[in-house]
Order: structure tokens, then sequence, then C-alpha cells
């Protein structure tokens, strides 16, 4: 049986502006969550910006710590 996804809500344009803001590209970026202890490669993490794939609470984790950021940033206008 074959299962469609349902697209949800996408925070990918807030994890792209984010990452932006501190004028990093996403294989810096995941470079630096790796030093870290996240196994994330670049390609997972444009699918996280892009929305065809949902961030992992352990990147999330990371993200919140390296951005200095609240969680809201990470939902900003998804409400």
């Amino acid at each position: 049986m074959e299962q469609k996804l349902r697209r949800d809500r996408c925070m990918g344009d807030n994890l792209r502006r984010l990452r932006l803001e501190r004028e990093l590209s996403q294989e810096k970026l995941c470079a630096e969550l790796q030093r870290r202890g996240c196994d994330i490669g670049r390609t997972t993490y444009a699918k996280y910006e892009s929305g065809e794939l949902n961030i992992r609470v352990s990147v999330l984790l990371e993200l919140r710590k390296l951005y200095d950021c609240s969680y809201d940033e990470f939902f900003a206008g998804l409400s």
C-alpha cells in the first residue's frame, strides 16, 4: 500500500533566514553541526529548508544554541 504524504507547515523559510543572517552556507552550517555531534549532511539540511523533510529535534536543539535564539524564531509566521 502506497502512503501519501500530507504537506504540513514548513519552517524551511525560517531555517534559511536564520542561516543567511549569520552568513553561513549550508555546507559550513552542516560542518559546525557535525562538530557538535549532529550526524547531518548538506543534502539532508537542504531538504529541511525546502520542506521535503521534517527537521530532527536534535538538529533543532543544536541550531537554537548555535544561533543563540528562541524557538519562536523557527516557528515565526507559521500560526
